[in-house]
């Protein structure tokens, strides 16, 4: 017996940045995912048809705009609905609480999911796991997890693109 696949199929349009071009995707209400063109694990999973102006595309693209332009701008200015299991959901709630211009180490962000949790203590590379299967990125600011010691590892856009997003988040003047 064979296994029963569904692909979810979203709304998208695409837009360009300073990283390359963004494949942005709607379930027609919320924010459901945000790619940079050639990005690992590009609108995996789903099916993307494309559709120009619905509403929360105009706020995502205005949220991307502002970024790029040196705006703080925060992840609960858009109304987000990303795919994913408990866990990785509260792993992507604790990205959200990152601040602007600083990173976090998997590990740190390990013992703060365990803490989250109620548990004694939490594998950095689940937490990876979940940072890596993150949907809606930059917003959803994966890229301020990095390795020990401050070293650029694991961002699914490119380390160039990481680079590029942590830069612009410390040229911030607020």
């Amino acid at each position: 017996m064979s296994a029963i696949f569904f692909l979810k199929e979203y709304l998208c349009t695409y837009h360009p940045s300073p990283v390359g071009r963004l494949t942005l995707a709607s379930d027609g209400t919320a924010l459901c995912g945000l790619w940079i063109e050639g990005q690992r694990f590009y609108s995996r999973n789903c099916v993307l048809r494309e559709r120009k102006g619905l509403p929360v595309f105009d706020d995502a693209i205005s949220w991307l705009d502002r970024f790029f332009a040196g705006v703080k701008v925060e992840p609960d200015e858009i109304l987000l609905n990303p795919e994913g299991t408990p866990f990785r959901m509260l792993v992507w709630k604790l990205l959200c609480q990152i601040p602007y211009g600083t990173t976090v180490t998997y590990g740190e962000l390990a013992k703060q999911v365990a803490a989250s949790m109620g548990v004694g203590s939490m594998s950095a590379q689940a937490v990876g796991g979940a940072v890596g299967a993150n949907p809606v990125s930059i917003i959803i600011p994966c890229h301020r997890v990095v390795g020990n010691g401050g070293s650029l590892v694991g961002y699914a856009g490119g380390l160039d693109v990481k680079k590029s997003l942590l830069d612009i988040e410390t040229s911030f003047h607020f």
